[in-house]
C-alpha cells in the first residue's frame, strides 16, 4: 500500500501524462518513472501505468469515430489481430522477471523517445507518401505494434499509424482514426489481462486514472495554444535523461 504523502506526487504524475498524451502523445515516460520513483517495482509500475492510462484511449477513439466511415471492414479485419497482439504482449510481459525487465527499461525508454522524436515525420510521410503496399501486409505489421504496446505502451501509436501508412493509401485523418481503434484494443485487452493475473494497489490505479482523466480535459481545452512540436521535444529530451539515469543505476 502506497503511502497517502505520496498520492499528491502520483496525482500530479497522472495530470501530466493525461495532458501529455491529449496535446502530443508520450504520457507514459512521465507515468511510468514516476511510478518507480515511487517505489513500485518495474514490471508493477508497467502494468499500473497501462490499466490506469487505458480510459484515455478510448476517448481518443470516440473522438474520432466519424472518420471511420467507410472502414468498417479494416477495422473488422484489424481490430482482432491488434487485441490478439496486445493480449500476446501483456503475457510476455507477466513471463519476464523483475531484473530482466529493469535492464530492459532504459533501451524500451530510448526506443519511446525515438518513436516519439520521428512522429512529425512519419506524418509527413504519410501526407507525401506513393501508392501503398498489397493490404495482406496489414496483419502482420499491426500484430507487431500491438505485442510491443502489450509489453510497454510507450509509442505504441506511432508504430500502429506508420504500419497502416505503409499498407492503406489513404489520408492521415481517417489512418489516425483507425489507429484510435486499434491502439484501443490492444491496450484494453492487454490492461485487462495484467489487471486479472497481477495483484495491483487499486487506489494508486484510481489516483493515476482519474488525475490523467483530468489533465487530459485540461489538456484537450489549451491544445489550441501549445505547440506540440515543443511539448514533444520537451517530453523526448525528459525521457532520454531518465533513461540514462536508468542506464547509470543498472548493477
Amino acid at each position: 500500500m502506497m503511502p497517502s504523502a505520496h498520492w499528491p506526487l502520483l496525482a500530479l504524475a497522472g495530470f501530466a501524462a493525461g495532458a501529455i498524451n491529449a496535446l502530443a502523445g508520450g504520457g507514459t515516460l512521465v507515468s511510468f518513472p514516476a511510478l518507480l520513483a515511487l517505489g513500485i517495482a518495474p514490471v508493477t509500475a508497467n502494468i499500473t501505468s497501462t490499466v490506469a492510462l487505458c480510459p484515455g484511449y478510448l476517448g481518443a477513439a470516440l473522438a474520432q469515430r466519424r472518420d471511420l466511415a467507410g472502414q468498417r471492414w479494416r477495422l473488422l479485419s484489424l481490430l482482432p489481430v491488434a487485441a490478439c497482439g496486445g493480449l500476446l504482449g501483456a503475457a510476455w510481459l507477466l513471463h519476464t522477471n523483475e531484473r530482466a525487465f529493469a535492464r530492459a527499461v532504459p533501451w524500451l525508454i530510448l526506443l519511446a523517445c525515438a518513436l516519439l522524436a520521428l512522429q512529425e515525420k512519419v506524418r509527413s510521410m504519410l501526407q507525401s507518401r506513393q501508392p501503398a503496399a498489397a493490404s495482406y501486409w496489414a496483419l502482420p505489421l499491426v500484430g507487431a505494434g500491438a505485442i510491443y504496446g502489450g509489453y510497454f505502451g510507450a509509442g505504441m501509436s506511432v508504430i500502429l499509424l506508420a504500419a497502416l501508412g505503409i499498407v492503406f493509401d489513404d489520408s492521415l485523418l481517417r489512418l489516425n482514426a483507425l489507429k484510435q481503434w486499434l491502439a484501443l484494443a490492444a491496450n484494453a485487452t492487454a490492461a485487462a489481462w495484467l489487471a486479472l493475473r497481477t495483484p495491483l494497489d487499486w487506489t494508486v490505479v484510481a489516483v493515476l486514472a482519474l488525475s490523467a482523466a483530468l489533465g487530459g480535459a485540461c489538456g484537450g481545452r489549451i491544445a489550441g495554444r501549445l505547440s506540440p512540436p515543443v511539448l514533444r521535444r520537451a517530453v523526448v529530451l525528459l525521457g532520454v535523461a531518465i533513461a540514462l539515469v536508468y542506464l547509470y543505476r543498472i548493477p
